[in-house]
Formats: C-alpha cells, structure tokens, sequence
C-alpha cells in the first residue's frame, strides 16, 4: 500500500522531542506536499508513509481507519492521531520551537500567526474552490464574505512586510507560500506582483526544491504502478 521513508535531520531536533514517534502518511502532489516541506524546514525526525492516491490506497480499509475522508495529510505522533493539515502544522510546529517557525503562546504575534493559519482554511481555500467551480453562494451565509474580499485582504497583509506576520518567516508563510504557487500557476487567484513575489521568494527556499523534486519522480513512479499498460502504450 505504502513506500516508507525518512526524512529527517537529527542534527537539528531537540532532545526534548526524541519521544515524539512521528509517521507522516503522504501522497504526492497533494495538500500533504505543504506539510512535508513544513516537517523538512523544522528539520522534524519522522518516518515518511507514501501512499499512491492513483492506485486507490488512500481508500483502502487499512488508510481509512486512520483517516475515514479517505484524504491525506494524516499525522501519527505515538498514541495521538491529527487530520487536517493546518491542524497538523500547528502540533508540529510546536513541537520544534528551536527551528523557530511558531510564536511561542506569550509571543504578541501568536494571536496574528494564529489567524492566518486559519485565515488560508476557513476563508482562502473555500473562496477560491468556489470560484473555480462558478459556485455562487451568498455574501451573508458565505464563512469568507466574498472571493475579492478575501484577495484584497490577503494582499494588505503580505504588502506590510517580506512575511506574512514581519521580517521572519513563520509557518504560515509555508503554507501561503504554496497556496499561492499553485493558485497562480492555476489563474485562481490575480497575479498582483504582491501575489508572485511573495510566492516565488517563498518557493525559492531549499525545502521547497527539495521535496518538489522528489515528488515528481514520485509522482512518475506511482502513475507508472497505477497505469502499466497506458504507460507502456505512450512508450
């Protein structure tokens, strides 16, 4: 069903967090894709369940027990189990203060960290699916207000600074840094140059190359194990 595989970078890790056994269930070119360049910038010690969304495992009996939605990201540390990826960010974020990425709870910033972080799953992600789909849901039951409100919103806050809460990256920036990578490369969100600056400043980073060059050969293999015969046919 899986391929296993580490990621980590000992060096970095804390003592403290030696009694986290984390395993991360991932799938290529997925909203896990965010989360693992997250655990790679935290230098996080995990041990890496790919799983091939093209062959069905993520709807198989063994993958739905750990998440019934059948949908990746899917965090495991020891006895605990956390879906949802801003979730999943925020545990493990926190479980690596020293990479530096999570304004500690007395931090003035933690309450702004903690509104964007939400901001991009309450708010962004709904208003741009809905605007993809031509889905026209009312301004007063809409959780976002509108599609353009919600553009100009995020548009203010990246224009104040080189990050989403200042002059250090956080997070969120990895996770809006991505957010924005594919919403342009899709046309779902206008290319202000406030928009491709800030994403390609924040794709740039090694983490980024790192794991986007791994998913497409991944991504290459599972196509070729879920599709032998179109596979073999295009060759």
């Amino acid at each position: 069903m899986a391929r296993i595989g580490q990621l980590a970078a000992p060096d970095q890790r804390s003592p403290a967090m030696t009694d986290h056994k984390l395993v991360f269930h991932y799938a290529p070119r997925s909203r896990a894709s965010t989360l693992r360049i997250l655990l790679d910038e935290l230098g996080a010690n995990y041990e890496l369940k790919v799983h091939n969304a093209k062959a069905g495992d993520l709807q198989s009996p063994e993958y739905l027990k750990i998440n019934p939605l059948g949908k990746v990201p899917a965090l495991q540390d020891g006895e605990t189990l956390i879906t949802e990826s801003i979730a999943i960010a925020l545990h493990v974020a926190d479980l690596y203060p020293e990479a530096g990425l999570t304004p500690c709870l007395t931090d003035p910033r933690r309450g702004a960290y903690l509104r964007w972080m939400v901001f991009y799953a309450a708010s962004f992600e709904p208003a741009v699916v809905n605007k993809a789909f031509d889905t026209d849901i009312p301004r007063q039951i809409a959780p976002y207000c509108t599609y353009d409100a919600v553009m100009k919103t995020l548009a203010a806050q990246l224009e104040k600074a080189p990050h989403i809460l200042g002059d250090q990256i956080s997070a969120a920036d990895i996770f809006w840094g991505s957010a924005l990578r594919w919403t342009l490369m899709f046309d779902l969100v206008p290319d202000w140059p406030v928009f491709t600056e800030y994403a390609e400043r924040i794709t740039a980073r090694p983490s980024f190359q790192r794991v986007l060059e791994n998913e497409a050969v991944l991504d290459s293999e599972q196509e070729a194990a879920a599709n032998p015969a179109r596979i073999a046919a295009a060759s």
